[in-house]
């Protein structure tokens, strides 16, 4: 089992910047590819960026490159997202999740383990 706790969310002017953080425990980190994922109301889940174990490569929603970067912290079991411009439509619920695999993936279904969620909320 693993387990995901992010942090970093809340409340932010159009233009503005958060860091999101992830720290897992229960399992060892650096064998677990991350990913960050939101979801707006009455939209689905999307996939915003994901990396790899080792952090040599990652993926991101086209629409979001440039604006935010994944990174992660193997000795501090811990993920990032750095959302920079923030946007309005940024606003949603961002989760963390975890793969057991060893590929970076866009798939929801490929992700095992998710943590609760943190809000962001991009005022105009």
């Amino acid at each position: 089992q693993v387990q995901l706790v992010e942090s970093g969310g809340g409340l932010v002017q159009a233009g503005g910047s958060l860091r999101l953080s992830c720290a897992a425990s229960g399992r060892t980190f650096s064998n677990l590819v991350m990913g960050w994922f939101r979801q707006a109301p009455g939209k689905e889940r999307e996939f915003v960026a994901a990396i790899s174990r080792s952090g040599s490569n990652s993926a991101y929603t086209e629409s979001l490159k440039g604006r935010f970067t994944i990174s992660r912290d193997n000795a501090k079991n811990t993920v990032y997202l750095q959302m920079n411009t923030l946007k309005p439509e940024d606003t949603a619920v961002y989760y963390c999740a975890a793969a057991g695999g060893v590929v970076v993936t866009r798939r929801t279904d490929r992700y095992d383990y998710w943590g609760q969620g943190t809000q962001v909320t991009v005022s105009s």
